[in-house]
C-alpha cells in the first residue's frame, strides 16, 4: 500500500429491485468481476481490493497499464474484469488470471495530484475522469460510460447476460460504506419483478 495514498473503503451500493428515474440520476453498467481501487503515486501503483488487499503482483498487464497514467498521482475507484471474445464480461477468465483479457472499467475519482475530490458532486468527480480518460490510450485501462435510460441499459444487460446495472445520484459527494445514492439493480431480479407485473 502506498503510504501518500492509504486505501479508501469503497462506495457500496445498496439493492433495489426497481432503478431511479430522473435528471439526478445518472446509470452504468454494473461488471462482475473484482471492485478495485487504482492508487498511481509517481512511478509506483497499487492495485487494492475492495478491503484493502493489495493484488499488484497478481495482475501485472493492469499495473503496467496504470503505471502509463498521463498523471503523477491519481486515485481512482473502479471494476477489474475479463472480457470474452466478443467484449462482454468473462468471470471465469478473470479467475484464471487470463491476463491478455484484463481490463478495469473506471467510474471514479477520488483524488489527483494530493487533490482530494471526494467531497465534489459526482458529476464533477466524472468530468474531472473523463478529461483523464480523453489522455489515456489503453485497452487495459477503460471509462464506463453513462446511461439516461435506466430501463433500455438494464433491457440490453440482461439480453448479453450480465450483471445489472448501478444507479447513482449526479448531486453527491463520494461517501465510503453503503449508501442509498448508488443503487444496484440486478438483472435477474428486475426480469422477475417486470414480468410480473406484465402477467397481472
Amino acid at each position: 500500500m502506498l503510504a501518500r495514498n492509504p486505501f479508501i473503503p469503497p462506495c457500496s451500493p445498496t439493492i433495489a429491485k426497481v432503478p431511479p428515474s430522473g435528471p439526478l440520476w445518472t446509470h452504468e453498467v454494473k461488471f462482475d468481476g473484482y471492485r478495485c481501487q487504482i492508487h498511481k503515486d509517481g512511478k509506483h501503483v497499487a492495485l487494492l481490493s475492495k478491503s484493502g488487499n493489495d493484488f499488484t503482483s497478481r495482475y501485472p498487464t493492469v499495473a503496467s497499464a496504470v503505471a502509463m497514467l498521463p498523471t503523477h498521482a491519481v486515485v481512482l475507484d473502479g471494476e477489474l474484469t475479463a472480457c470474452a471474445a466478443d467484449g462482454s464480461p468473462d468471470f471465469g477468465a478473470l479467475l484464471h488470471k487470463r491476463h491478455d483479457s484484463l481490463c478495469v472499467w473506471l467510474f471514479d475519482m477520488l483524488s489527483q495530484n494530493g487533490r482530494d475530490y471526494r467531497k465534489l458532486p459526482l458529476i464533477m468527480r466524472r468530468a474531472k475522469l473523463a478529461r483523464l480518460m480523453r489522455r489515456t490510450d489503453s485497452q487495459v485501462i477503460r471509462y464506463s460510460e453513462t446511461f439516461n435510460d435506466p430501463l433500455l441499459l438494464l433491457t440490453a444487460c440482461a439480453v448479453r447476460g450480465m450483471e445489472g446495472i448501478v444507479s447513482k445520484r449526479i448531486d453527491q459527494p463520494y461517501r465510503s460504506g453503503p449508501s442509498k445514492h448508488w443503487l444496484k439493480i440486478k438483472c435477474p431480479d428486475w426480469r422477475r419483478d417486470n414480468e410480473w407485473r406484465q402477467d397481472r
